[in-house]
C-alpha cells in the first residue's frame, strides 16, 4: 500500500502528528469541537485525506494545518513534522497572539515574597472592615 493510499482516522492522525499526548485526548477534542474541517466540526472516525485544511486548538494556541503525510503509528518529533505543514499566517497569528499574552502578564502585578507577619495582620484587618 503507497503512502497516499493509507487512510487513518482522525484522532489517530492528530495524535501520530503529536498534536495530542493520546489518542483519547485527540478524540476528546474532535468530539468537543476543538478541530475543524473548512470550518465545519468533525468526528473523530473521519478518514484524514492528505491536502486536507484542518483548524486545531489546543490551549491558548490555534493551528491552520495542512496534511502532507499519513501515519498510523506516533513516531520522533522529526517524522510528526513531514505530517503537516502549518500555514505562513496561522505561524505569524500564533506569535502574535504569544506576543500579546507575554506582554499582558508583564503588567500584571505580582509579589515577589509571601507577606510577613505585619502584612498578614494588615490584611486581615482590611477584610473585617468590609
Amino acid at each position: 500500500m503507497k503512502a497516499n493510499e493509507l487512510t487513518v482516522r482522525l484522532d489517530k492522525w492528530l495524535w501520530a502528528a503529536r498534536f495530542y499526548k493520546t489518542r483519547s485526548l485527540a478524540g476528546e477534542a474532535v468530539s468537543g469541537g476543538k478541530v475543524h474541517l473548512a470550518g465545519h466540526r468533525i468526528k473523530p472516525s473521519r478518514k484524514v485525506k492528505i491536502d486536507d485544511c484542518f483548524e486545531i486548538q489546543r490551549g491558548y494556541e490555534r493551528f491552520e494545518v495542512i496534511v502532507t503525510g499519513i501515519s498510523e503509528r506516533r513516531g520522533s518529533a522529526n517524522q510528526a513534522q513531514t505530517l503537516y505543514r502549518e500555514t505562513d499566517a496561522s505561524v505569524d497569528k500564533r506569535r502574535n497572539e504569544a506576543e500579546k499574552r507575554k506582554l499582558a502578564l508583564m503588567q500584571r502585578p505580582h509579589s515577589s515574597a509571601r507577606p510577613d507577619k505585619k502584612q498578614r495582620r494588615k490584611i486581615r484587618q482590611f477584610n473585617e472592615k468590609l
